[in-house]
């Protein structure tokens, strides 16, 4: 028969055990990870006597710790998820503010610019008026660079952020791996290492806001750790690590690769899927690319457009000429791949700049010629060498050649904004006068007016300027309101009311100049065009300046069929669709972030939701409460107290035994 003096020694050993795991739960009720503990007590074997079974006390099996294997790996998940939308939100909000609106945007400063062309329209002599076009010009400049170089920044500031994140992963690989073989190493004692594992699952989830990870138990104890749709990070007590390198294409661009003895293999944000690091990736390789060329096509738009109108008119030097540019505009970037076989060049040159678009292309070599493909929307455009793409010729020089394999990246806009500058320095250099001049026949008979008359574009020559003076006379009117006419260099046009003359396409004649006109002609009524004589009162081109800011000049897309090939009208030309205007332009790259912030946003609150249900289910099981805590402490206080009693109880009875024997 059991000892009386046994029983309460075991249960004192068993509300001891009790008292001291409820006090480790109180103490690291705060501490992140750790899971609530609890004594595992069991009815120690009776023993047998003549008079039945006698209770032997109770026995302390193991310790074990609360836990839930589907929460916590649902609560790892959703962390890693709102990490990654919550990284990627505040990416684009800082974006969004490179393209304010207001007094402090691109659109405004360009509004300003043309504008003051309204003072130099007025007094085209005027040296203050055309100082202050220089001022404004230079301000516009200056804000697409300040965009662009902070577009930069933010980039390096992502390579950096990427390094930083990819050296936290390693290191919390490492300690997974290193309590994986600690776990390891005490399977065999038949009791689970709880703070040990406790300690694992905290790493894990510190792992999962860096990247999405997906975790497989051992036999023996140990976690598998897996990224990127199965690729291992920590299998054992052995971690891969990851790396950031530069990429194949852009060298200040970074990418994520996970070393596998001497090969490195690439991971995308498609392949990582959450996590702070694949929301970086996102951000970098696509909205930081479209931001960039989105500004660049403003830029380069806006830069060559401006040129081309100064270049269509006459300065104030000595004698006039022809004006130059305002702006320098950055040349397409060509980045061949890394590993190309050759060191062949595609020569890349804008041709048209209103046809720019917002993209990057990549182009690949292969047998049967080259691959263009548009980024980031993967469209496919047939392209033989030499051909033009978007308002950028592309074509392969003979020597050296290409070969199959061979992969470029065409960027026509993606440094246009950095790479955009005021070049013009003089006043005198701004071309405000046109260079030729209407006059209308003192005897015409209608109410005909001349508004203004300037060169439009390069069929203005001087070819042209020598048919000058030309002479127009209006014939026979028709049915519909419009007026016949006929020029002396034998050309022929119908004059429509609101519509110019010279350049009114289609299928008009286009003459390189634009004539713009009040009033209606009568059959007989002439007007005589000459070069301009006198620049410093002539403003006709600083008037095609002004009009600048209405012409849909932004973003014209020849259209294309389901096959890739340009779409021709009955002439047989491209059927091209009508761009944006400069404000319109710089409204939709704003709505663009503004939308992809604003998505962002959302997303990241939903999961933030999410993750934070999701992590009080796992707490709910795997919590301290400190109240049932504190409970349990008084129920287990009250137990020892009693096994004492029993203790003392059996002291008593040895005692009075001593006492009856002697």
């Amino acid at each position: 028969m059991p000892s009386l003096l046994s029983l309460g020694a075991r249960a004192m050993f068993a509300n001891q055990a009790a008292l001291q795991t409820v006090g480790n739960n109180i103490a690291n009720a705060n501490t992140p990870g750790y899971s609530r503990q609890s004594v595992v007590l069991t009815t120690a074997p009776g023993q047998y006597t003549g008079a039945g079974f006698f209770g032997r006390g109770v026995d302390v099996q193991t310790i074990e710790r609360a836990h839930d294997q589907f929460l916590t790996r649902q609560a790892a998940a959703t962390k890693s998820t709102a990490a990654g939308d919550a990284t990627r939100a505040d990416l684009l909000t800082r974006l969004g503010k490179l393209l304010p609106l207001g007094t402090e945007g691109l659109g405004y400063a360009a509004s300003q610019f043309l504008n003051a062309m309204q003072d130099v329209a007025s007094r085209p002599s005027d040296p203050s008026a055309r100082q202050v076009v220089l001022g404004r010009a230079g301000d516009l400049a200056a804000r697409f660079r300040d965009a662009g170089g902070q577009i930069e920044a933010m980039q390096a500031g992502i390579v950096g952020d990427l390094r930083s994140g990819v050296q936290k992963v390693n290191d919390l690989a490492q300690q997974i791996a290193r309590i994986n073989d600690q776990i390891a190493s005490n399977r065999g004692s038949g009791h689970e290492p709880n703070d040990l594992l406790d300690q694992r699952e905290q790493l894990v989830s510190q792992l999962s806001e860096l990247v999405s990870v997906t975790t497989v138990a051992a036999d023996d104890g140990t976690l598998g750790v897996f990224i990127g749709g199965g690729q291992r990070l920590v299998l054992g007590n052995s971690a891969t690590s990851l790396e950031v390198v530069p990429d194949a294409y852009d060298p200040t661009r970074a990418v994520l690769t996970m070393r596998e003895g001497n090969l490195q293999r690439p991971m995308d944000e498609s392949v990582l899927t959450g996590g702070t690091l694949a929301a970086m990736l996102r951000v970098q390789n696509r909205d930081l690319v479209d931001a960039r060329n989105m500004l660049g096509q403003l830029a380069a738009a806006i830069g060559t457009r401006v040129n081309e109108q100064n270049a269509l008119g006459l300065d104030l030097s000595n004698p006039p000429g022809m004006g130059a540019n305002i702006f320098s505009v950055a040349a397409p970037r060509v980045l061949p791949a890394a590993s190309n076989p050759s060191a062949a060049l595609p020569q890349v040159s804008i041709t048209d700049a209103t046809q720019l678009q917002a993209s990057s292309y990549l182009i690949k070599v292969t047998a049967g010629g080259y691959e263009i493909t548009q980024l980031p929307d993967g469209k496919a455009i047939p392209f033989v060498d030499g051909d033009e793409v978007d308002g950028v010729t592309i074509s392969f020089p003979g020597t050296p050649a290409p070969q199959v394999g061979d992969r470029f990246l065409v960027e026509p806009v993606g440094m246009a904004a950095t790479g955009m500058k005021l070049v013009l320095e003089s006043p005198n250099g701004i071309a405000a006068a046109s260079p030729l001049t209407a006059t209308s026949n003192v005897a015409n008979t209608g109410t005909l007016g001349i508004q203004s008359i300037y060169a439009v574009n390069g069929t203005f020559s001087a070819s042209t300027a020598a048919q000058l003076p030309l002479t127009l006379t209006f014939g026979t009117a028709n049915a519909d309101g419009s007026v016949n006419y006929s020029l002396s260099n034998g050309q022929t046009g119908v004059w429509r009311a609101g519509q110019p003359i010279g350049n009114d396409l289609p299928p008009g004649i286009d003459l390189g100049f634009q004539l713009n006109t009040t009033g209606v002609p009568r059959t007989g009524d002439s007007l005589t065009i000459d070069p301009t004589k006198y620049t410093d009162t002539n403003n006709g081109n600083a008037k095609a300046f002004l009009d600048l800011q209405t012409e849909t000049f932004i973003g014209r897309q020849q259209q294309r069929d389901a096959s890739g090939a340009l779409v021709l009208d009955a002439n047989g030309n491209p059927v091209t669709t009508a761009g944006a205007t400069i404000t319109d332009a710089y409204a939709a790259d704003i709505s663009d972030i503004g939308a992809r912030t604003q998505s962002a946003t959302y997303l990241s609150s939903v999961s933030a939701g999410v993750a934070s249900s999701a992590e009080q289910a796992r707490s709910s099981v795997a919590g301290v409460n400190l109240d049932e805590e504190a409970a349990r402490l008084m129920q287990f206080q009250q137990g020892y107290q009693a096994a004492a009693r029993v203790l003392q109880t059996a002291q008593s009875l040895f005692d009075e035994l001593l006492r009856l024997a002697n």
